[in-house]
């Protein structure tokens, strides 16, 4: 008999559905519903990054996807974050790494054109956007 995981994991090249339903007997994954849930389910998403995400296996690295996605739908729930202006979202972030206008200025043309971005006259580029956030690491939305 075909199960829906079977057909579902079947789809992913290298996986093995039964490899990867016996690391599926060790806990049953779920909608995360609290703070201890949460913690718990963080616990082994941090012993898989122990091994290194290269050392994983095909199975391991579904398992990982599937519960970051858990991890990061729960803590949208829980802790929304509220929507702030591009502008700020950037101020923020070079406070927080200690970065003058003029350290970020290669990546959005100039020191004149950060100024702008940072008073409000000037609106971020989806080019800058894109290398701001590889630069912050973060989702270049941020910026938009």
């Amino acid at each position: 008999m075909t199960t829906l995981t079977d057909v579902a994991i079947a789809s992913l090249p290298g996986v093995d559905a039964k490899r990867y339903g016996r690391l599926l007997t060790g806990f049953a994954p779920k909608v995360i519903e609290t703070e201890a849930e949460n913690d718990a389910v963080l616990t082994i998403v941090e012993r898989l990054l122990e091994k290194g995400e290269d050392r994983l296996t095909p199975e391991q690295h579904v398992i990982f996807d599937l519960l970051t996605a858990l991890i990061e739908n729960f803590e949208d729930r829980a802790w929304p974050v509220p929507d702030a202006a591009p502008k700020d979202v950037l101020c923020d972030l070079m406070e927080h790494r200690d970065l003058k206008p003029a350290d970020i200025a290669p990546l959005v043309g100039s020191r004149a054109k950060v100024s702008e971005i940072l008073s409000g006259k000037r609106a971020i580029s989806k080019e800058q956007a894109r290398r701001l956030g590889e630069f912050f690491r973060v989702s270049p939305a941020a910026f938009i």
